[in-house]
């Protein structure tokens, strides 16, 4: 229970105060613990955000299918905007843009099995069941293509300050996506 509390204290610093204004001590102070409760549990910053972010991201389990590879791209996209705006994906975003190299090091890692190769694993989903129903052309799968969306969406999210309305994912898969895989 307590360790929970840690954990989503420190999801709302990130969130709130972003990376470099974290503190053991404010998170103590949100969890409504003392510091060394902390600090017995994780002995820097570092490992804190890696199990509050491990922790709290929300998981995408299947791909949609609904019998148009257009429509699963655009729900999916809509439920990985959505795990964006949770705010673990603030979280997460916070400690990519503040952090210095060697602690985005540290996190690589996280990234790549928590966010990067479950999103790949979906949008291959949709694509293979593309071309299952000839949607899709056979060779459209491979890593460049599967990261098209993520990238645009970090991309637009980040540098551009995009919040992602529905809007702006139907464009993205109508005027790059499909025309992209289409068979």
């Amino acid at each position: 229970m307590l360790e929970r509390a840690i954990l989503e204290a420190a999801l709302d610093q990130l969130s709130s105060v972003g990376w470099s204004g974290l503190t053991m001590e404010g998170v103590a102070v949100g969890a409504q613990t003392g510091k060394a409760a902390v600090y017995r549990r994780w002995s820097s910053k570092e490992d804190l955000v890696a199990d509050a972010l491990q922790a709290g991201l929300p998981a995408i389990d299947e791909a949609p299918d609904t019998g148009r590879v257009r429509q699963d791209l655009y729900e999916l996209c809509c439920r990985v905007r959505d795990v964006m705006y949770s705010k673990p994906g603030f979280a997460l975003r916070a400690v990519l843009h503040e952090c210095d190299t060697e602690a985005a090091e540290r996190f690589h890692g996280l990234i790549e099995t928590g966010v990067t190769q479950p999103s790949k694993r979906l949008f291959r989903d949709v694509l293979r069941r593309g071309i299952s129903r000839g949607e899709v052309r056979n060779d459209a799968i491979d890593d460049l293509v599967l990261d098209v969306i993520p990238a645009m969406m970090m991309y637009r999210s980040k540098v551009c300050g995009s919040e992602w309305p529905d809007s702006e994912i139907a464009d993205l898969v109508d005027r790059i996506m499909v025309p992209l895989v289409r068979a």
